[in-house]
């Protein structure tokens, strides 16, 4: 991964790297490391990520068909 400084502008070089360290999931990854996972409480999470992964998608689906009304846009902080 690569971010280049403008002008010598640091703080908005760890900005954008924060960004993509978070689109990419390091930071979930980084957590999900610092302690021992069993295997059964790893498979229920993976498998409990998967539904909701499905039911996220059959959601937009149904929005882009027009059955559902679009999702309510969170008011800018």
């Amino acid at each position: 991964m690569q971010v280049l400084v403008r002008d010598n502008n640091v703080d908005q070089a760890l900005r954008v790297l924060k960004k993509k360290l978070q689109r990419e999931g390091i930071f979930h990854e980084m957590r999900m490391r610092e302690a021992y996972e069993k295997p059964s409480v790893k498979k229920a999470r993976q498998k409990s990520e998967a539904i909701g992964r499905q039911r996220k998608l059959a959601r937009k689906q149904l929005q882009r068909e027009g059955l559902l009304p679009a999702a309510k846009k969170k008011p800018g902080v």
